[in-house]
């Protein structure tokens, strides 16, 4: 069985450099340089070692708003502590789709406790845009006990209706 063959993109070298050699030698050179390197044999080849982008790390970078300050953060996080394990009632028309029960559920008129204020985190302001974290209870057809989920919201889509121990 014959392989097809490339032709020669180099001119055949003359044979006179094969006196001189051995006849092995001789074979490997005029065979190394009639045919070029094939892609597959590029691919084979392992990646250059870089050893400045082997040891580069990465950083996260937490950054709060730089004109709040330490005491603007506190009285953040005290205007927002009031509401915690409060009763709310949605207001707005916010529709969720993560609770596997009840797909494309509007939130509309139900109502949940409110269990956590993410808007800072660590001491640090962070860019919530919805930072109130709310919890709420679905009846399901079919079901005995009520399906738990959260849901995270703005403070302009509830409205409190009365504490949470009620």
């Amino acid at each position: 069985m014959q392989f097809p063959t490339r032709p020669p993109t180099v001119p055949m070298a003359p044979a006179t450099a094969t006196a001189v050699a051995s006849p092995s030698t001789s074979f490997r050179l005029t065979h190394r340089s009639l045919l070029p390197p094939t892609p597959t044999t590029a691919r084979c080849l392992p990646p250059p070692r870089c050893p400045g982008r082997l040891r580069t790390s990465r950083q996260v970078v937490v950054r709060g708003d730089v004109s709040l300050s330490s005491s603007d953060v506190a009285a953040e996080e005290a205007a927002a502590a009031p509401k915690i394990a409060k009763r709310v009632r949605v207001t707005a028309p916010v529709r969720v789709h993560h609770v596997s029960k009840a797909p494309d559920l509007n939130l509309r008129g139900m109502e949940g406790v409110v269990k956590q204020y993410i808007g800072v985190w660590k001491g640090m302001r962070i860019t919530a845009n919805l930072p109130f974290k709310v919890e709420f209870e679905l009846r399901v057809d079919g079901q005995n006990k009520p399906v738990r989920f959260f849901a995270h919201l703005r403070e302009d889509e509830f409205e409190l209706v009365g504490d949470g121990d009620e």
